[in-house]
């Protein structure tokens, strides 16, 4: 991971929109998890869900007070709302200028056809106690750095996400645009010593065929050169400039997108969901399974693990393997790599262990968040202020 300050590198990263076919099925796994974990806090859930036009599906296990009572649909619903769908339905945003703007994005709430096949019902007899141990195995990676502005997130990784923020923006800041849910983002980030500019930049936005494709792009690169103002402000050595590489809808027309345009799968955007291209993701997905599972409260606890490291400042950044055998209640430490230059021994590595509660009891009881939803469409180290991100052996 340590490279030569005289020798720059190019980093790149990718970021897809809320209304994205692979995003609306984390979100509506990850709704559906914590629908589980305010009936009972032990909710058991592992579900993985599918898109396709307007069909969803929905398969797996929840186990819960109340489970067979969950209005799967409702909730399916809900988060296609949220994401932009059914724009001209009631109580969603409509311009009424005749643009097209205020038309209803494929698939509308009212045409989903929701096909759930869960198991469904209450926890088994001692299963609420068995929590907190692993049911599976699992391998789990977790990075930091020493950039507190971009929350120890690799640059590229940070910087992709806070444009697909403000671009995602543009939908209800400038409604004339026509722009539909779905768009991704593209960066290419060079980085030379303690300095980064954007190489490239690439945005595929869904919009309205008969909007203005020019109004677009000037929308575009006004919306990049404030925010790359705004990130340099809060991150010293990022340079403002635009790249020369600048494109919006590169391939043309984008007006078919989100799961009219493509089928959609819960955890596809492991990478995006992680770090970036830069650092291994370890083992599964994480939406749709509940925080006692290993693959998601692994990658948290080792996500932890990392910034304990290079916050007590025993290096410029840390990438820590974390692995799980069924029947372990706690992780196990495999590995905690460091630049070449600043080495940790074993019975460091074991140390630095000791002092953060690795537990899946931890995680389940004291992970989940009300806003779940946008963790999944955002990101789980969006913001330092995620339960999972603060260290304390508690």
């Amino acid at each position: 991971m340590n490279h030569s300050a005289s020798t720059p590198r190019t980093y790149a990263a990718e970021f897809v929109f809320p209304g994205h076919p692979d995003k609306l099925c984390d979100a509506i796994a990850d709704a559906l998890v914590l629908e589980a974990g305010r009936r009972e806090p032990r909710a058991l859930v592992g579900v993985e869900v599918a898109v396709h036009r307007n069909r969803v599906f929905i398969t797996g296990r929840i186990a819960c007070t109340g489970a067979q009572d969950i209005d799967v649909a409702h909730i399916v619903r809900g988060v296609y709302r949220s994401a932009g769908y059914g724009q001209g339905e009631a109580g969603a945003l409509v311009d009424g200028d005749g643009d097209g703007a205020d038309d209803p994005w494929y698939p509308g709430t009212q045409e989903l056809i929701v096909e759930p096949h869960l198991c469904l019902g209450p926890l088994e007899d001692g299963e609420a106690e068995f929590r907190e141990v692993a049911d599976d195995q699992a391998i789990c990676i977790g990075y930091a750095n020493n950039l507190v502005p971009t929350n120890h997130l690799p640059v590229e990784q940070w910087l992709v996400g806070r444009l697909a923020r403000r671009l995602h923006a543009l939908r209800a800041e400038l409604p004339a645009l026509a722009l539909g849910p779905d768009g991704k983002v593209l960066v290419l980030v060079r980085q030379h010593a303690d300095t980064w500019s954007l190489a490239s930049f690439s945005c595929s936005l869904q919009q309205r065929s008969a909007a203005d494709d020019v109004a677009l792009h000037r929308a575009v690169r006004l919306v990049l050169a404030d925010e790359m103002r705004l990130l340099s402000g809060l991150l010293p050595g990022l340079c403002t400039d635009l790249p020369e590489q600048l494109t919006v809808n590169g391939a043309g027309a984008f007006e078919v997108g989100g799961p009219e345009g493509d089928n959609g799968l819960s955890g596809k955007k492991l990478v995006m969901d992680a770090y970036g291209t830069r650092v291994p993701i370890g083992g599964g997905a994480w939406s749709g399974k509940d925080f006692f599972k290993a693959d998601r409260a692994g990658g948290l606890h080792a996500r932890r693990l990392a910034k304990l490291v290079v916050q007590l400042g025993l290096a410029r950044e840390a990438r820590v393997t974390l692995h799980w055998h069924p029947g372990d209640r706690e992780a196990r430490v495999l590995d905690i790599a460091t630049p070449s230059d600043q080495p940790l021994s074993r019975e460091r590595v074991q140390q630095m262990a000791s002092r953060i509660d690795l537990t899946l009891q931890r995680s389940g009881e004291c992970f989940l968040v009300d806003d779940l939803v946008e963790v999944a469409r955002w990101g789980h180290f969006e913001t330092g202020h995620r339960p999972w991100e603060r260290l304390a052996r508690l």
